[in-house]
């Protein structure tokens, strides 16, 4: 979620990263996929990437590319109408659907009197551009803060769902999607899991849902992630453990994402961490993003995940 969340500012250049080893590039709350033959990572930007959110591909897991800015902020005109002099930006979820791709994102921080809001753009590429649908999806308040999107298409129903919330107040909240992508079709009322603080990711694995989710506080040591298993993507959430913690020498990982390679059936989870041996925080500075293998035990149970500093193995996906 915040701490390091994107400033709306002018547009800076940043030079193509190469990534080998974690952690693999600056920023956090990275959302991961396959679209095209390529991997593509949506961060939280971080360090001298102010002026929106950028998109990274890989071809083999291991070496990064700066795509450029996927979403311009200076472009989204409804930010600003909230008379607010500053906002952030965060924590990007995208989803392909019938040839295009929809970028949702989070827009606060939130107050007593100025909510945070969801917001969604629409592209043809998955580097984009991406162009904003011109107003909000989702409005926070009244205890519920509007943050952290994901998009999930159940495969055996082919509903899209909207996955959203955390952080003050803590409430998970789920809508289904109209076929447009941008706009909301009814709010299904789901249980809020045990530990739950912000992040939630959905994913499906041989008939299994799997709910999982950050909790503690981002800049310390208790930032970690949990799960739940449930027989659909709503629940009821049957609560699993903690699978990713600190460790000796890295804090507070958490925000993460799940990603298979679809021909070798390999499973990973891309996150974000502070490097660090320092167990007390609070951590200032940049986050980074790391990926590590995801193994499943005989009953579809997650193992615990250990952090490296390799990174995942090459991974191709042709």
């Amino acid at each position: 979620m915040r701490n390091s969340s994107v400033l709306l500012l002018p547009a800076l250049f940043l030079s193509t990263l190469i990534g080998y080893a974690n952690p693999i590039f600056d920023g956090a709350d990275p959302d991961a996929h396959v679209f095209g033959g390529e991997y593509w990572i949506y961060p939280t930007s971080a360090g001298p990437v102010k002026d929106g959110f950028h998109a990274y591909s890989s071809t083999d897991l291991r070496h990064w590319q700066d795509r450029g800015v996927a979403l311009k902020l200076a472009d989204v005109t409804w930010i600003h109408n909230d008379g607010r002099p500053q906002r952030k930006a965060w924590a990007p979820g995208v989803i392909e659907q019938n040839g295009k791709y929809y970028f949702y994102y989070a827009v606060g921080p939130q107050t007593p009197t100025k909510p945070s809001r969801i917001g969604v753009a629409e592209g043809d590429r998955p580097e984009g551009p991406f162009l904003d649908s011109g107003k909000p999806l989702v409005t926070g308040g009244h205890g519920f803060e509007a943050i952290d999107p994901m998009a999930f298409k159940d495969p055996k129903t082919g509903a899209i769902y909207l996955y959203g919330g955390g952080s003050a107040g803590a409430k998970l909240r789920v809508w289904e999607l109209n076929p447009d992508m941008e706009s909301l079709k009814r709010e299904i009322k789901v249980e809020t899991p045990p530990y739950f603080t912000e992040g939630s990711f959905m994913h499906e694995r041989n008939g299994i849902y799997y709910l999982s989710y950050s909790h503690g506080a981002t800049n310390n040591s208790t930032y970690s992630v949990h799960y739940c298993t449930a027989p659909t993507p709503l629940g009821p959430w049957t609560y699993r453990g903690c699978i990713l913690k600190s460790d000796a020498s890295h804090q507070g990982p958490g925000h993460h994402s799940f990603l298979q390679n679809p021909v070798t059936g390999e499973w990973f989870i891309v996150y974000h961490r502070w490097e660090t041996t320092n167990p007390k925080g609070p951590y200032r500075g940049e986050r980074r993003i790391a990926i590590d293998r995801l193994e499943y035990n005989a009953d579809g149970t997650i193992r615990p995940i250990v952090m490296t500093d390799d990174g995942p193995p090459v991974s191709l996906l042709r």
